[in-house]
């Protein structure tokens, strides 16, 4: 196959390692830095350029940058995309992105899919990226038309080189509201928490808890900066949720009500065993 992609920090990267990696697959690359297309490229993740005229051949575009970028480079670049091809978008958003991509991609006649590898690290850069991170896990699709069985067989086997072991199909608007609380807003608690004046003294006394909560407070400010504008209604939302919920713990706490923070924490735990058991 003929693969295009755009932007090739960690998961486009990850994704041109992991074509380069399966076999005999042309990989065309685009990075806005030009130092990280030319490591790319020597690091044999990259075969060319990827231009106007290759972008023709491409079976598969993936556009891995922030939802801004995905937006004004496949306004670009859409006269010269034939119809064979399936341009997939990668950004942690769908609602903004897929409202007006679908209608240019019926304009020119390809086939365009949301899309959202549920893959990464605290860390970002193609440095960080490697062949193996999609391996077994969940890649979401927004579709046009929930129900189209053969483009969803077609996106598939695009990209069964990167080895996902999942597929979940769903609407934006859906996705956007679940991504504020299962991705969105871990991120701003975690950055949160680690600037309690507490934190700089924690070495010695921390472990695993503070290791699991603090992971990705370590973030690309940039890009979730944009994630979380672009989905700002549902993210408030989980945050005042969450808000009133430690309210609780804090009035129990206030209170010296043993018995009421026992329940929180009973309910807690019976919540997490019934989710996820």
């Amino acid at each position: 196959m003929n693969i295009g992609i755009v932007g090739l920090g960690l998961i486009g990267g990850s994704f041109a390692k992991a074509y380069k990696h399966a076999g005999e697959h042309t990989v065309y690359g685009f990075d806005i830095d030009r130092k990280i297309l030319d490591f790319a490229m020597l690091d044999g993740a990259v075969d060319q350029v990827l231009n106007v005229q290759n972008l023709e051949q491409c079976d598969l575009l993936l556009l891995c940058v922030y939802p801004d970028r995905a937006i004004e480079y496949l306004e670009e670049a859409a006269p010269h995309i034939l119809p064979k091809t399936v341009v997939i978008d990668c950004c942690g958003t769908k609602q903004n992105v897929c409202r007006e991509r679908f209608k240019l991609a019926e304009k020119y006649k390809f086939l365009f899919v949301g899309g959202h590898p549920m893959a990464g690290t605290q860390y970002s850069g193609f440095k960080y990226s490697r062949a193996g991170l999609f391996k077994g896990a969940y890649m979401i699709l927004v579709p046009p038309v929930y129900d189209d069985i053969e483009l969803l067989d077609k996106v598939k086997m695009l990209l069964a080189p990167a080895e996902f072991g999942h597929f979940s199909v769903i609407g934006a608007e859906q996705h956007d509201q679940i991504i504020a609380f299962t991705s969105q807003l871990p991120h701003i608690v975690s950055n949160a928490y680690v600037k309690s004046p507490s934190a700089r003294i924690h070495k010695g006394f921390s472990a695993g808890s503070y290791k699991d909560l603090t992971r990705v407070a370590w973030l690309n400010e940039t890009m979730w900066s944009e994630l979380c504008m672009e989905n700002k209604e549902n993210v408030i939302n989980e945050l005042e949720t969450l808000i009133r919920e430690l309210e609780k713990y804090k009035e129990a706490l206030a209170k010296s009500d043993t018995p009421a923070l026992k329940r929180l924490f009973v309910e807690g735990k019976e919540q997490k065993k019934e989710i996820d058991g």
